[in-house]
């Protein structure tokens, strides 16, 4: 391997006793040699069971030291790690590995049942997160002489599948060394700064937002697993986290708890949100209790990082996630291909280091997407005057009706902000006359007899005619992809049941 690779190598050489990874559940911790020492064992025993460059080891495993383990040994060796999201069904799983065709797949003990459905003649399998395992982390180090460049692939991460098939996107050694160095440097991470990560590790949010850059920058990961809200404070403030970052749904819980109102957070520089636009009213909630509050932007295929704004002007901003960071580009297209101007609405279309390298055994979706450098993302946005972008929602999700426009997100903070809504969604549905409709899924903060008359009432207050919604859905609870975003696709299938009804 390219020495200057790894460099978890060389952070454990520079700060060798520094803890490098604790666990929640345990409290067991590690520091960076210790860490090093496990990549380069499980390297040796990946590489003695015929593991060589290019081939692709798979993982299935809640939030674990494993997945460090693993895509630092698979660094070392030029292999690709294959993280899988444990919450799909089994003929899901099975069609990914179809996809990517692993030679050996880790399963943690707590899957142990699903070793039947997931190896076969080709792919063999070992147990990960029991004492067997810690038998391979220890296992005799020997020299790995694979050549190994900066865009050789390290990682393959499929997306969520929620428009199509998932993909899997091949992150490269230079796309996961760009984001965490762009983070560090445009975030000012150090080596003082602790997280917890409650992310899914098989999710870039989890792996490659803060986990990644903390590591390099010399900071130390607590590993969350379970989210619960209560605990969530327990922890940050037991372990002197610095900053954290949740997707809306883990924010919406923990602004309801009373641990959060106690809290005071004194180690705490900021609250960051992502994976999904933020609500309004989670800033308020936390402006109230003057804690540092703001959203980026991001996706498996560019970063995830590719914004930075200061929590000073997030709190004048509200909504933005700034400006570009200090390694990347962002432009935004309208529909006849020329930029945006200020306060317009276009395509947001991002350039750097950081960006994946194609889209595994799926060329024609590598060429839509990437163009003369450019990923088109197909996410919405606008910039102001003054240069911040603020995101307006997915291409696919906006709605047209009647000849107008209509971008969801603006009407979803709106009847978030109402005091007895917990949560809302705003999607199109097929009419006659209209082409589209706007209707609005919500759910209600319980007792209340919010009627439909009141909430447009409340959205006349606030947008022209045809934005308003035409129904207002009530659901207990809005369905969740596997990540914590809502799942609007659910939601297209539930309306077009009852309009079919």
């Amino acid at each position: 391997m390219r020495w200057e690779l790894d460099w978890l190598e060389h952070r454990a050489r520079l700060t060798p006793s520094k803890n490098a990874i604790i666990d929640e559940e345990t409290n067991k911790s590690w520091t960076f040699e210790e860490l090093d020492k496990r990549a380069s064992a499980i390297a040796s025993w990946l590489y003695a069971r015929g593991a060589r460059k290019g081939e692709r080891i798979a993982l299935i495993s809640p939030n674990d030291v494993c997945y460090f383990d693993l895509l630092f040994a698979c660094g070392k060796i030029g292999a690709i790690l294959v993280p899988l999201n444990w919450r799909l069904s089994r003929y899901e799983l099975r069609e990914i590995l179809a996809d990517c065709t692993p030679i050996l797949i880790g399963i943690h003990h707590k899957f142990k049942a699903l070793t039947p459905q997931l190896t076969n003649d080709t792919v063999s399998s070992f147990i990960v997160g029991e004492e067997s395992y810690e038998e391979i982390a220890s296992y005799p180090i020997s020299n790995i002489n694979e050549q190994i460049s900066e865009t050789d692939p390290l990682a393959m991460i499929y997306t969520g599948g929620t428009t199509g098939k998932p993909k899997g996107v091949v992150l490269s050694h230079q796309s996961i060394v760009w984001n965490a160095i762009n983070t560090i440097v445009s975030w000012g991470l150090s080596m003082e700064d602790t997280t917890i990560n409650y992310l899914p590790m098989f999710h870039t949010g989890g792996l490659n937002a803060l986990s990644i850059p903390i590591l390099m920058s010399g900071g130390t990961i607590v590993i969350g697993d379970t989210f619960n809200g209560p605990k969530a404070v327990e922890s940050l403030e037991r372990y002197q986290c610095t900053i954290v970052l949740l997707v809306p749904t883990m924010y919406h819980t923990l602004i309801q708890t009373k641990e959060l109102e106690e809290a005071s957070f004194p180690f705490m520089k900021v609250f960051l949100s992502g994976a999904a636009p933020c609500p309004l009213q989670i800033y308020e909630a936390f402006y109230k209790k003057r804690l540092a509050f703001k959203e980026g932007y991001g996706l498996t295929e560019a970063g995830p990082n590719n914004f930075y704004i200061s929590p000073e002007d997030a709190k004048v901003k509200r909504g933005s996630v700034g400006k570009p960071m200090l390694f990347n580009s962002i432009k935004l297209l309208n529909s006849d291909g020329s930029e945006t101007q200020a306060n317009e609405v276009g395509e947001i279309l991002i350039k750097g280091k950081h960006s994946f390298s194609f889209y595994w055994n799926q060329d024609q979706a590598t060429q839509e997407t990437v163009q003369d450098g450019w990923i088109y993302t197909g996410d919405l946005a606008r910039r102001d005057e003054e240069g911040y972008f603020y995101i307006v929602g997915r291409k696919k999700d906006m709605i047209i009706t009647g000849g107008e426009n209509v971008y969801p997100l603006e009407i979803e903070h709106w009847l978030n902000a109402h005091p007895e809504i917990n949560e809302a969604a705003v999607i199109g549905l097929p009419d006659e006359k209209w082409g589209e409709v706007v209707a609005a899924f919500i759910s209600i903060k319980k007792p209340s007899s919010l009627e439909d008359q009141e909430l447009k009432s409340y959205c006349e207050s606030k947008f022209g005619r045809y934005k308003i919604p035409k129904q207002f859905i009530r659901l207990e609870e809005l369905p969740k992809t596997h990540v914590g975003k809502i799942d609007k696709k659910q939601l297209k299938e539930i309306g077009s049941s009852m309009g079919r009804a």
